[in-house]
Formats: structure tokens, sequence, C-alpha cells
């Protein structure tokens, strides 16, 4: 069934036409009647890819979930398509008030994913902390969408960035946009939440969490904050600029001090999407074209090395740093696609983040050179902190009083990276195709 709504999801890339600025595939159910609040979708070449890759990764999480997932399998099936739908349901939503309405309800599903499914005894905690963190934030934009409906009759995004509203309107507006789509990137200080959760997730929880779920934040400031309140997003471009500097070189050093698998990718995830908001944020083609691409390889990457550390889980059944070494006597098809993802998380060039990163710092460079210099560094600090994992884990000596002898990538885990390496190769040889939706 995934694999079916994937494969449909293709079907509207093919029949994208990339010469119109104008959303497609437009439909249109009355909800309210006594409103002019509707149930109104389509896409344009922003939300195209996003649910491309949503279709793209739920398949792979039934998949990883097909063995390892012992109890209540089809409670765990359930959860991963109703997720899917809402996830769909958000990129294409063209009505304000819709978008929140599924907005929010992706939160159910992954706090039944990470509460049920969890792998530890904390998972309670860190599903209750990812709900309520990202719930908080979230009411102040509802009051927002509530403001708005009723200063402008409706809530019909392409009617919306038409509509002016004074300076002052648009900031308090603004920032009640950012305390919701902040905590969802996330951004310091609010991003406690997302390591945890990680870590308590099952694999399948991580991939979608990082691969789609950390999108919602970037998306929402690309759809909504940047278009409908302009003066207000110059006003503030210098605090988005300092949050995510700051982010970039502190979960970046954060990240070299952990000893959990699961966290050092999470931090990581944190300081490649705050490289996205300082693309977003610099407001010019360049920086804005390679968030949009960061953002996807994002989605690749981050959710294959999560499925790296899944199939070194399912074996060892630990996650700590110090257990592991010289996995590449006895896993060297584990140890070669860990070594492409790591490469690939570090921007080497060739890969998909390259390009991102590469756009994000031309378009950093045209605002503010000093910005783009302090990001910079998080590539040096990236390839720091990559290394170092990749080295503890694969190289060194075995270590048989904590590692049992299992054998390498089975048939069906090696076919489940397959596509992933292909998208990152893809993405960085040939970006074009990605770029001129």
């Amino acid at each position: 069934t995934s694999l079916i709504t994937f494969l449909y999801s293709l079907f509207f890339w093919i029949r994208f036409e990339n010469d119109t600025a104008k959303f497609q595939f437009v439909e249109t159910i009355r909800w309210l009647p006594y409103s002019n609040i509707n149930f109104y979708i389509g896409i344009d070449g922003i939300s195209l890819f996003f649910v491309i890759l949503t279709t793209f990764l739920t398949p792979i999480c039934i998949l990883v979930g097909f063995y390892s997932v012992k109890s209540y399998k089809k409670e765990y099936m359930i959860a991963f398509f109703i997720c899917e739908s809402f996830l769909i349901a958000v990129f294409c939503s063209l009505d304000l008030l819709i978008f929140y309405v599924f907005f929010e309800s992706v939160l159910i599903p992954m706090f039944i994913i990470i509460g049920v499914w969890g792998s530890r005894q904390r998972k309670i905690k860190a599903a209750y902390q990812f709900f309520l963190y990202t719930l908080m934030g979230s009411l102040f934009m509802l009051l927002a969408i509530l403001f708005i409906f009723f200063q402008t009759g409706t809530t019909d995004l392409q009617i919306l960035p038409t509509t002016e509203f004074s300076e002052r309107r648009q900031i308090l507006l603004w920032i009640a946009f950012f305390a919701s789509f902040s905590v969802k990137v996330p951004m310091v200080p609010v991003h406690i939440w997302l390591p945890e959760a990680h870590v308590e997730a099952p694999t399948a929880g991580s991939v979608i969490l990082a691969g789609i779920l950390l999108k919602l934040g970037t998306y929402g400031f690309l759809r909504f904050s940047i278009p409908m309140f302009p003066e207000a997003t110059l006003y503030f471009t210098p605090f988005i600029y300092v949050l995510s500097v700051i982010a970039i070189i502190y979960t970046s050093l954060t990240t070299i001090r952990q000893i959990d698998l699961k966290k050092i990718i999470a931090y990581s995830s944190v300081a490649h999407m705050n490289f996205v908001t300082i693309g977003m944020f610099s407001l010019n083609i360049q920086g804005i074209e390679g968030s949009i691409l960061l953002m996807l390889s994002h989605g690749l990457v981050s959710s294959a090395l999560f499925l790296c550390v899944g199939a070194l889980y399912d074996r060892h059944k630990t996650r700590i740093v110090k257990y592991y070494g010289g996995l590449v006597s006895t896993m060297p098809i584990f140890s070669t696609i860990f070594l492409f993802f790591t490469l690939a998380n570090m921007s080497l060039p060739g890969t998909s983040s390259f390009i991102g990163e590469l756009l994000i710092l031309v378009g950093a460079f045209q605002r503010n050179s000093l910005v783009a210099t302090l990001a910079a560094l998080g590539m040096i600090l990236g390839a720091a902190y990559s290394l170092w994992l990749y080295n503890r884990v694969v190289f060194g000596n075995f270590k048989p009083n904590f590692l049992l002898k299992f054998s390498d990538l089975n048939r069906r885990e090696v076919l489940i990276f397959l596509p992933f390496i292909a998208g990152v190769i893809w993405m960085g040889v040939y970006p074009e195709v990605f770029l001129e939706c």
C-alpha cells in the first residue's frame, strides 16, 4: 500500500508543469459552510518534493519494522499510515486553518510511536516532552490564525500574501508563528526535546522524525512567515541569524561530546536545520533554493544514518560508542555504506548536502559575510564529529567482550539503503532536476 502511494506521488512529478508559478492539482471541498474556510489543497514546486520524500520514507519505515517490531504490528502499521496521511495534507494545504489542523495532528501518531514502540524505559517521558514542547508553541500560532481570519475574513493562502498588515501587527503575528515553527526546526533553546525523542524512538520513528517532521518548521517559515509578513521578516532577520549561528556552533560542539550514536546524529540534525534557516532568511534566490535542497538532502542522509544505527542496535543491542570498534573486519558492507553517508553528512562534494550548503553560503554571503563565515565553521565541526564517530565505530580493535560476531547486512537491509545512495548521488551530481520545479 505504501509503495502504491509512492508511485502515485511520482505521477504528480511527471505531470508537474515547471513553467508556471501557480498551484497545481488543486481541489476544494466545502468544510465550514457558514465561513470562508474550506478544505483546499494543491501543490507547487516547494511542496512537491516534500510530498515525494514523505511517500518515499514511509515504505522504508514499514520495511524497517517488519522484523524488529514484535508487538502490536497492526497498530504500528496504522500509526505510520495515519502519520503519512497527515504529513501529505500538511504539505498540500492551501488554507491556513487546515494547515494548522494537520500540523498539530501529526503529533498524535508520533506520540504513540515513541511511547509504545520506543526502545528504553524513558520513552514515555520522551513522548510527553516531544508532545508538550511542540504543542505549546503552536497555541500561539492558532491565536494568530484566528486573528488573521477575523481581520481579513479568509484563511486562503493564495489571498493572504496580497493582504497588507500594519508593521506592528506583522511583528506580533510573526512572533506567534515563530513560536510554533522554531520548536519544530528546532532552534536553540527549544531543541532539548529532539535528542531525547530520537534516543527513545524506534528506528523507523527516528527516520520519519528526522526525515520529515523537522522540515515542518522550515517549510512553515518559507510558506507562511516570509511571504505573509515581509516587513517583520526583515526586522527579525538579524535575530534569526544570531540564533542559527549559535545553534550551529553550540550543537556541533555538543555533538562531539556525545556517547550515544543516536544523540550524535540528532544534534548534528539541529546544526543542519539551522543552516537551512540561515539560507532561508538570506531572502535571495540562492539561499532559498539552497535551503530547500539541504532540507531534501537532510531527509535522505540523516534518515540513512539512523537506519545505520538501527542496524547496529538490532545486532548488538547497544548504542554507546565505547562498546564499538573494528566493525570493518566483521561488517565490511555496513562499513562501506556507513562511510558513504558519513561523507554525505559532512557535505563532501558530489553529494547532495554539498550543493545545498554551497548555495546557502553564497546566499548568506551576499547578505552578511560574517554570518556566512561563522556558519561555515559548522562544516568544519561537522567533519570533526563525523570522522570521529566513524573512526571509533569502524576502525580500531574489535571488542569481543561487548560485541558478538553477527553477520553483515542482509539483502533486505542493503536494498533499503540503495535508494538513499542513488538519491544522494543524483542530487549531488545533477541538482538541476530539483531546482527547475
